[in-house]
């Protein structure tokens, strides 16, 4: 299904719900930690859904073992780059991994702006050894509630010239967007782009204020904006992307099944929807499986399924030169 003269991207991938069962067995062995397996297969149902689970915070009880393991730098270092090379050997052109890094010093008590620099490092370095092109995106954990947001954004702006955007996500049906204001006012400031989970634990008004409160240009998620004809109108109209994680909705229940999920009625509209694997190490996804399983099981077409490879080029946070420069890349790889 996937296209291969236009450039194939991921814009929505947490990088800490991607970690390797392996690398996870491996930290744990190095520091003594009290991980509740010892092999791939035994361990994979305590990081793995195996089947969809009773909303997005049970699913976001997958990542314990995701972060549990992240004990120093290194580790925090480490996968940053295997996110990278895994990124490469899925065959992307580009990718855009965003973390919270309050979320991922916490069961450790490391320092959120160590941990971002770890991040900035380990990327950094799979950029050197992979062919791959990488962003960065901070994200603010709304479930630590806003006065941990402003010490999680001041870690993030530590890095802020080698971050692209700034994200909200967590728990979204009990910290509203609007409590938020201020700090992504802050982010624009700075010169990043925003993009913020809404529409998937709370209904269409959540996706207004994400655009309207907190300037976003792009919106995760988003499958309550089908509820709202007006929102749909203007979502096309504004050209703001959606980030759609075909997958990862049916696990959090978000969806009751693919065939369910608005991703088709976004693109009969005109929206600027595009594919993206959320947390693939968690869904036991890649990006082939979303294009080529989960697409066409919510009713995809083939030329809809381009057409979303196509709109992630044009709302990813690249400038115009640095697309086409993706686009002449991936034309004379696929010979065109």
């Amino acid at each position: 299904m996937i296209d291969p003269s236009i450039p194939w991207i991921d814009l929505h991938r947490h990088l800490d719900g991607s970690v390797r069962l392996e690398t996870i067995l491996d930290l744990g062995r190095q520091h003594n930690l009290p991980l509740p397996a010892w092999d791939i297969e035994s361990l994979r149902p305590y990081v793995q859904v195996m089947e969809p689970q009773p909303g997005v915070m049970a699913f976001l009880e997958k990542f314990e073992w995701m972060v549990g393991v992240l004990v120093d730098y290194d580790a925090c270092r480490r996968i940053a780059y295997e996110n990278v090379e895994d990124a490469f050997r899925e065959g992307l052109s580009y990718i855009e991994l965003r973390f919270s890094p309050w979320f991922m010093a916490e069961p450790h008590g490391l320092d959120p702006a160590g941990v971002t620099a770890a991040i900035v490092e380990g990327v950094a370095q799979g950029q050197r050894d992979f062919d791959v092109r990488v962003n960065l995106i901070g994200i603010l954990s709304r479930t630590y509630g806003p006065e941990i947001a402003w010490k999680e954004l001041e870690a993030l702006l530590t890095q802020r010239d080698h971050l692209v955007a700034l994200d909200l996500a967590g728990d979204e049906a009990n910290f509203p967007g609007e409590w938020f204001v201020e700090h992504f006012k802050r982010a624009r400031d700075a010169g990043w782009r925003i993009t913020v989970h809404a529409g998937e634990s709370a209904g269409p008004e959540s996706i207004w204020q994400a655009v309207n409160g907190l300037g976003a240009q792009r919106i995760g998620h988003a499958v309550s904006a089908a509820q709202d004809p007006a929102l749909m109108d203007f979502l096309a109209e504004r050209r703001i992307g959606i980030e759609a994680n075909l997958t990862s909705n049916l696990q959090t229940t978000t969806v009751p099944d693919l065939a369910s999920h608005p991703m088709k009625t976004f693109l009969e509209h005109g929206l600027l929807a595009t594919l993206n694997t959320d947390d693939p190490g968690i869904s036991a996804i890649d990006l082939a499986y979303e294009y080529n399983v989960a697409a066409p099981a919510a009713g995809l077409t083939p030329e809809q399924i381009r057409q979303a490879q196509r709109n992630a080029l044009e709302v990813a946070f690249l400038s115009p030169m640095e697309k086409e420069a993706l686009k002449a890349a991936k034309g004379s790889a696929a010979g065109v």
